[in-house]
């Protein structure tokens, strides 16, 4: 039986991709080893993994993550409040698939959407 996710992403600089998360997102550091070219983050009950890519290209970067919330209007609220950048081509809005959603970008480029069932 398969029960979590724990994706891994791409991060040029480890320091600003924590501080990223951390005060873009709300995520918090897990463990407590500092493991060198690796961080481990969570937030409610996701975990999200990056591993160091200093030779990455933003540009060249395709990683991306779907996470569903139950609470995107409130979770998209506070993003705005810290002045979190949203993707321009992805603000909040209903899809055809019968999700609402929106994007946002991480300084590396990995791109997470969030989505909520309407339905």
């Amino acid at each position: 039986m398969l029960k979590n996710i724990h994706p891994k992403l791409p991060m040029r600089d480890k320091a600003i991709t924590r501080e990223y998360y951390q005060n873009k997102l709300g995520f918090k550091v897990l463990g407590n080893t500092d493991y060198e070219g690796y961080l481990m983050l969570g937030k409610d009950h996701i975990e999200i993994h990056f591993f160091e890519f200093k030779e990455l290209n933003p540009r060249e970067n395709y990683g991306m993550v779907y996470i569903r919330t139950d609470d995107i209007e409130g979770f998209y609220q506070s993003l705005l409040e810290k002045g979190t950048a949203i993707h321009p081509n992805g603000p909040l809005e209903i899809k055809p698939w019968g999700q609402k959603e929106f994007s946002i970008l991480d300084p590396d480029n990995n791109l997470l959407t969030f989505g909520q069932n309407i339905s």
